[in-house]
């Protein structure tokens, strides 16, 4: 199967089916309609290549249907020249196929695969995160608030307790600087003296922008670490005892 955005085009040995190559749109029920065909054509395995996030619906309709799926590297099917159509590439892959010569990549179980949505789901919040966080910085610098020069992260607790007592209107550097967290190094004196801003609307504004979506990120991470924890409470325990490495 040659697997694009807007169609896929299956081909079988030719003395399977007179239109041994057939073409079918991307829809799911299309899909179905090819896993159809190539059943009735007596077909077990089936080799297509990983082109984008195309080919992943497509996998999983096939497998479930009960074939054999082979997911090929596109950078192994490329050694013939000239090659042109979409039906000379799945005619292509075919013959590949039929002699052996491709391998089939490896694709981790569906839960597995489950976890690992979740992981990289989350690893994008972080990323946001991180990107938010540095707006909220460059926003109190421009206002010539110095936090970051006396507190190791504004993302802490004196930080995130600093900040939103400046959204909630609190201009007292005295007062924000009370706020501060007895673990923190600097003393209340020198944050009091990088709190001493020039207050600005518009950098406000920017801050409570940027300081919304920070916490937006933080409650979606939550639910991320909620449905990692329930299915790894799921999974079947293989460790035999055995305890981690150690990193």
């Amino acid at each position: 199967i040659d697997i694009g955005d807007e169609s896929h085009y299956a081909a079988v040995p030719p003395s399977r089916d007179s239109q041994p190559v057939r073409r079918f749109g991307c829809t799911t029920a299309e899909v179905k309609e090819m896993a159809v065909w190539l059943k009735q054509c007596a077909i077990q395995t089936i080799a297509m290549q990983s082109t984008g996030v195309y080919w992943i619906a497509v996998y999983d309709i096939l497998e479930e249907a009960g074939f054999e799926v082979y997911l090929v590297n596109a950078r192994e099917t490329k050694n013939l020249p000239g090659r042109k159509s979409d039906v000379q590439e799945s005619q292509w892959l075919m013959k590949l196929h039929t002699y052996g010569l491709l391998r089939n990549s490896f694709r981790p179980s569906q839960e597995i695969r489950t976890m690992r949505t979740y992981w990289r789901q989350r690893n994008d919040l972080v990323r946001t995160a991180g990107r938010h966080i540095q707006r909220i910085q460059k926003a109190m610098t421009q206002m010539n608030i110095q936090l970051a020069n006396v507190l190791s992260d504004v993302s802490g607790m004196t930080g995130q307790a600093i900040i939103k007592a400046i959204l909630s209107g609190e201009r007292d550097p005295h007062a924000l600087a009370a706020l501060r967290d007895w673990r923190v190094k600097a003393s209340e004196e020198e944050i009091a003296r990088s709190l001493e801003g020039n207050w600005q609307d518009d950098q406000l504004f920017v801050l409570k922008q940027e300081q919304d979506s920070y916490e937006f990120c933080q409650k979606q991470i939550v639910q991320c670490d909620q449905l990692l924890q329930q299915n790894l409470q799921q999974q079947e325990d293989r460790s035999q005892g055995a305890s981690l490495p150690e990193e």
